[in-house]
């Protein structure tokens, strides 16, 4: 697999979506988590989605419980707890593990085209970010900790 658009996966109802629907759009992808401390970071990405997806970005929200199991809900719960707190209208898709043998194929690669600090391919926690470019590549990886304001410049750049 070449690019991020060859994976299919299921949205948040649980329906496949091949990624390939996003060809020629800039990706921001990121593991999220309804009861973590970065959980307010949903606010930030709805922001950047608004502001830059005329502009051809997409915002996708991969929940995950892997990170002190601060995803226990199921998907219809999650999607209702982003949409009432965080009024999310970027795509959520159904809960994935990013780490370990049960990895998503999408998160293996990712992590495979841009490893983490000091080359780990591990993601460390909630909330981490893969920014893809038009052509499907892997063109950056930011820290759970790094907010959607302070990587806006690359994103817009992306674009």
């Amino acid at each position: 697999m070449a690019t991020v658009y060859d994976f299919t996966v299921d949205d948040i109802k649980g329906q496949p979506v091949s990624l390939d629907r996003y060809r020629g759009k800039v990706l921001l992808v990121v593991n999220t988590a309804s009861k973590c401390g970065f959980t307010p970071q949903y606010k930030g990405l709805e922001a950047l989605y608004r502001k830059y997806r005329d502009r051809g970005l997409e915002v996708l929200g991969f929940p995950c419980n892997q990170f002190g199991s601060q995803e226990p809900g199921n998907e219809p719960e999650i999607a209702t707890f982003c949409e009432t707190h965080y009024d999310v209208t970027f795509p959520l898709f159904a809960k994935v593990d990013v780490n370990g043998d049960a990895a998503a194929p999408v998160y293996r690669f990712l992590k495979r085209e841009k490893p983490g600090l000091l080359g780990t391919e591990a993601i460390k926690w909630n909330f981490t970010k893969f920014l893809v470019d038009r052509g499907g590549n892997v063109v950056a990886r930011f820290a759970p900790n790094d907010t959607p304001d302070s990587i806006e410049p690359e994103v817009a750049r992306a674009l």
